[in-house]
């Protein structure tokens, strides 16, 4: 019963105290669950969220079912989903039914303009650690920039259209090496 009000405790914080959606939740969760606890190690927790990324949900959900159930089995899931996601419902919950103009409310709409700034300052920082651990080599440097350049010069190419052009040419790379390792 302590680790599933552990795993409950662990992802309530993350989901309470971090804004900005699941990339800015993952600073908060690699340093409960990689450093503070040693849940997983830092390659699993690369290896957790590419995972959870690519399956359909949000991260931080999908995340907190995946070391949940890793954890404590079934149990575990269901504490680290409803961990994550109580603050958020909570947090949604108080504003409809007490700030019904809160997007009007001059002291709202300052806190969110000064909190976008420290939002992005996180995704940049998980980019940052995560591009320098898991982009290495020349194939997958090529990869990050050529990947990279579609995004920002051809607006109109949606996002999974990249996502699933890398996956491809990754496994066609991967096949070509085996074959030359033969």
């Amino acid at each position: 019963m302590n680790l599933l009000w552990q795993i409950f405790l662990s992802f309530f914080k993350v989901g309470a105290f971090t804004i900005g959606g699941g990339y800015a939740m993952l600073p908060i969760m690699q340093k409960d669950l990689v450093d503070r606890l040693g849940w997983i190690d830092e390659q699993e927790f690369m290896e957790t969220i590419a995972v959870t990324q690519s399956a359909p949900g949000a991260i931080a959900v999908n995340t907190a079912i995946f070391v949940g159930k890793r954890m404590a089995g079934l149990a575990g899931a269901l504490a680290g989903c409803l961990g994550v996601t109580l603050p958020s419902f909570m947090i949604i919950l108080t504003i409809a039914v007490f700030f019904q103009n809160i997007l009007q409310w001059q002291p709202a709409l300052s806190f969110f303009a000064g909190v976008r700034p420290a939002v992005v300052a996180l995704i940049a920082s998980v980019a940052w650690k995560m591009g320098s651990k898991l982009v290495s080599g020349p194939f997958y440097i090529a990869l990050f920039v050529v990947a990279l350049m579609a995004i920002v010069l051809l607006p109109a190419m949606h996002p999974v259209w990249v996502i699933l052009g890398s996956g491809l040419l990754t496994l066609a790379w991967s096949a070509w090496l085996r074959r030359e390792v033969e």
